[in-house]
């Protein structure tokens, strides 16, 4: 079952100049749900780093940190995951994707995700 904003973080780092590490840290401090998708195992704080996709319907928001090139093969994972929206951050704008995202119902946005914690509108209107 989804719980509350629970969101994934594709493309994860522990790498702390990383922006998808920064959004993990931010996600954590707010006392979001996070599950963390990287290319490398590791851990950040008490996040764990994971190389596998998580099971579909448990993912509210999905906020990318790999640029288009590197979506392609998530693409259909993404989908069937089922989740809430997608966050395209500055760098991964994908139009493609974006398409095949809204044509299964899920919500796009081109924003970032650390702007959004920072100014208190990560929460999407109709669920606040």
């Amino acid at each position: 079952m989804v719980t509350a904003f629970k969101t994934l973080v594709l493309g994860a780092s522990t790498n702390p100049e990383r922006y998808a590490y920064k959004a993990i840290k931010l996600l954590q401090h707010k006392g979001f749900e996070i599950v963390a998708v990287g290319a490398k195992t590791g851990v950040i704080d008490q996040t764990p780093i994971a190389t596998e996709m998580p099971p579909p319907n448990t993912i509210h928001t999905v906020s990318l940190y790999i640029g288009p090139e590197r979506q392609k093969p998530y693409w259909e994972t993404i989908v069937a995951l089922r989740p809430k929206r997608v966050i395209f951050n500055p760098g991964t704008e994908n139009p493609l994707l974006t398409q095949k995202l809204q044509a299964a119902g899920i919500k796009t946005e081109n924003a970032c995700t650390l702007v959004l914690l920072s100014t208190n509108q990560y929460q999407p209107q109709e669920s606040q």
